[in-house]
């Protein structure tokens, strides 16, 4: 049986957002195939070392007390370990605070630099506290080298007030259609490098990105020296938010490319706890 170990950077930290439906996300799409999975939730008194265990990473957003909490950690601890991980290729989501700490520094609307680990070249400064937050709906279009995705465009939700610059050495994870994006002045939005991408797409991004997730999953599953194929999903009700949320965004949709014959699985709710079902926790979906 094929198994993953996905790590998840502090979920009691930075997940104010609802960035834990891409852990979610995530696990039910690898044992909707049969994958056995674990998430090894990676706190503050969580030993580096637990990083070179996982087969992928991630890490979401929080509030600016959080946000400084975890970048302490991130600089005196965790950093070379998450650095070494992405230059050996091992796949990660980075969004919104955690993709700003991913970078060179990030610069506060008050307050000093907070360093970041320099996963991407990149910096990210804030304008002040007058100046109007980047919040809406968000859709792009893929960077060309990520063109042979499922369907050409993610869609997400936006919320930050932090304006984020790219380096020559990142590439953008796509062109913003709609929406503000890193800066909302260059059209870009995200940045990528080796296996590893950052964002400010919430949403939960991956539910309505299916495309994005599975990519994610192959990516480990080939880091991890195992059967990378999978099985197509019954995606009708994931497809049919991503059109929701580009026609929110004002953008015409695309067609996705033809899929093979789709293997039956659960609904929806095992994906997302619905009122009067049993949480994921609950069912032992997630580790705790």
């Amino acid at each position: 049986m094929r198994r993953l170990t996905i790590g998840w950077l502090y979920p009691r930290l930075m997940g104010t957002y609802g960035d834990r439906g891409n852990i979610t996300t995530l696990v039910n799409r690898a044992r909707w195939r049969g994958i056995q999975v674990e998430v090894q939730q990676i706190e503050l008194g969580t030993s580096e070392r637990a990083i070179s265990g996982c087969h992928l990473l991630f890490m979401g957003g929080a509030q600016d007390r959080e946000q400084k909490i975890a970048a302490v950690d991130l600089r005196l601890r965790k950093g070379p370990a998450l650095r070494a991980a992405v230059a050996d290729g091992v796949p990660a989501l980075f969004v919104c605070a955690a993709y700003q700490f991913m970078g060179h520094y990030y610069r506060p609307a008050e307050g000093p630099d907070l360093k970041g680990v320099g996963l991407f070249d990149l910096v990210t400064h804030h304008p002040g506290v007058h100046v109007p937050r980047c919040i809406g709906n968000i859709a792009l279009e893929l960077s060309p080298g990520l063109a042979a995705w499922e369907m050409p465009t993610l869609v997400g939700f936006e919320n930050h007030g932090g304006r984020t610059y790219l380096g020559s050495k990142s590439s953008p994870l796509g062109s913003v259609l709609a929406g503000y994006g890193n800066n909302g002045v260059d059209r870009t939005e995200g940045a990528v490098v080796n296996n590893a991408y950052g964002c400010y797409l919430h949403g939960p991004v991956l539910p309505k990105n299916p495309h994005f997730a599975d990519h994610l999953l192959r990516l480990a599953l080939v880091h991890s020296a195992q059967e990378a194929s999978l099985a197509p999903l019954d995606d009708e009700l994931e497809w049919q938010a991503h059109a929701a949320a580009l026609r929110r965004a004002g953008v015409r949709e695309p067609q996705p490319a033809a899929e093979p014959e789709m293997e039956p699985r659960r609904g929806l709710a095992d994906i997302l706890p619905w009122p009067g079902r049993p949480r994921e926790r609950e069912r032992g979906k997630v580790a705790s």
